[in-house]
């Protein structure tokens, strides 16, 4: 069972918050090529320092900011498995899946899944809302933004899910000795790590609902399937789709996407449906293409030290 492959009389949770400090200190180090981009740009070019998270969003040309601000991920992604090896003599296949080898099929699927239900909904809100974007398409920066986008975004969004559905999850799981408390805290603080987002900003903390929300969907496919290959291509796709066709303003990633959504952001059906409609709708799909059963066990039930 994939949360239970982490539990056990050594792994106590001391260990968890020690990685996490592990884990911290890579995605700092991670952050230097950026830090010495803007240094090079504002000593030697006499660039204004930025003064906020908006600010160096725009300090570079959108290519170049992305790469800056993902390849970080790399350094984080790392310190992850460095932690899960070394601190706590696990493998990486056991904070990816229960199965004996990672199922790419599933990876796939997830990710079809979404990529597909993303462009849809994309075309359709730009069909019967043209008023609120313009095609904001260049062949050559678009170009580059799909390689940075197909290396990085993935890494990214692995990263992430590493952290909540993988290593927390297996944690909180040590320290609460059952499901529904690592299920609802990882899903809480994934949520939480969005607060700097611009988007909380311009629509206000209901946005949180989504976000949440979305820790939870992916929290339960992960304890439902035992393993994490259906998170992983639901979050690459919800990225790395977005990325590369729509842009605003406002928005986290700043991109040379297809459209740019210039309409006054506002929180919507856009925020509410995904979590109330389409998210119990994967649930179904996923279900029934992966036999899902015992719900109640599988994300409320006790867990046994080992």
């Amino acid at each position: 069972m994939f949360i239970e492959q982490g539990v056990n009389s050594e792994n106590e949770f001391w260990k968890y918050l020690m990685g996490l400090g592990l884990i911290f200190v890579a995605s700092i180090a991670g952050q230097i090529p950026l830090l010495l981009a803007v240094f090079y740009e504002t000593i030697l070019n006499g660039k204004p320092y930025p003064s906020d998270n908006d600010q160096l969003m725009r300090f570079f040309e959108p290519n170049l900011s992305l790469f800056l601000i993902l390849i970080s991920f790399v350094f984080t992604l790392l310190g992850i498995f460095f932690v899960i090896r070394y601190l706590h003599n696990q493998t990486i296949l056991s904070v990816t899946t229960s199965r004996k080898k990672i199922d790419w099929n599933r990876v796939f699927f997830s990710f079809s899944i979404w990529a597909g239900f993303t462009i849809i909904s994309t075309l359709f809100f730009y069909i019967f809302s043209p008023d609120s974007f313009v095609i904001n398409f260049k062949p050559v920066p678009f170009a580059i933004l799909v390689v940075i986008g197909l290396f990085l975004i993935p890494i990214q969004t692995s990263t992430e899910e590493y952290v909540f559905r993988g290593y927390l999850m297996q944690g909180f799981a040590n320290l609460a000795k059952n499901k529904w408390v690592p299920l609802v805290l990882t899903s809480v603080f994934f949520g939480a790590l969005h607060f700097s987002n611009p988007e909380v900003s311009k629509m206000g903390n209901i946005i949180f609902v989504y976000y949440i929300g979305t820790g939870f969907f992916l929290g339960i496919i992960t304890m439902m399937d035992e393993g994490m290959e259906l998170a992983l291509g639901f979050h690459a796709a919800n990225n790395l789709i977005g990325a590369l066709l729509v842009t605003s303003d406002w928005s986290a990633f700043q991109t040379h996407s297809i459209f740019k959504d210039i309409s006054e952001p506002k929180a919507g059906l856009d925020v509410i449906m995904p979590v109330v409609l389409i998210y119990p709708l994967l649930l179904y799909i996923f279900s029934r293409k992966y036999q899902w059963t015992n719900w109640k066990e599988k994300l409320t039930g006790k867990i046994d030290v080992q």
